[in-house]
């Protein structure tokens, strides 16, 4: 036998100049009658509420046209920003030196970079490798061209000399895709949201 649906509850008409009790007849319905309905609609605060909900989706359409122009370049510009910003806030938690001088790094301004021991432009299959990229001020990464004999000097005492060989040795080929991107990108966003929380 079937089960009739339950009988609905009367609510209050929201039109403040109605108030009425009603029957709802269908899910959400929150006034007696069109005309309550034509009242709410003129309701200053109603069209407040309308015009931020039409804002925040003009935002959101924007936001996806924006990603569809996207090029592969760009995907990777932003895969490689999550990547750096995860490596800087993994080593300042951890009270890393920098690789290469083993000074302390000065982590108020903008002075610290994330460098590659292989360079990406050398080693492009490695740009994502965390054993790869670790805090190093900007002048060693920049002005010394990373400094790579010291870099490595301070990697072999940070990751040990396997980890090290293993990572001259690589000369495999990756080409990501943008769905690859978009996923790293998403993963060390993650985790960078992980560790600020850790550091608050």
């Amino acid at each position: 036998m079937k089960k009739s649906p339950p009988a609905r509850r009367k609510k209050r008409c929201v039109n403040a100049e109605c108030g009425t009790a009603f029957i709802p007849q269908r899910l959400g319905q929150k006034v007696c009658s069109p005309s309550c309905a034509l009242a709410e609609a003129k309701n200053p605060a109603n069209q407040e509420k309308a015009h931020k909900a039409l804002a925040e989706l003009d935002r959101q359409d924007i936001k996806v046209r924006k990603e569809k122009l996207k090029s592969r370049g760009d995907h990777l510009r932003e895969a490689q920003q999550a990547f750096n910003e995860y490596i800087r806030w993994r080593d300042q938690l951890a009270g890393h030196l920098c690789i290469s001088s083993g000074k302390p790094l000065d982590w108020s301004g903008n002075a610290v970079d994330a460098g590659h021991y292989r360079s990406v432009g050398s080693a492009p299959h490695l740009r994502f490798d965390e054993r790869n990229c670790h805090a190093q001020s900007k002048q060693d990464n920049r002005f010394l061209s990373g400094n790579a004999v010291d870099y490595r000097i301070g990697l072999i005492a940070r990751i040990g000399q396997a980890a090290v060989d293993e990572l001259e040795s690589d000369q495999s080929v990756k080409k990501y895709t943008v769905d690859d991107l978009k996923e790293i990108k998403a993963l060390y966003r993650a985790k960078t949201r992980e560790l600020k929380g850790r550091a608050a």
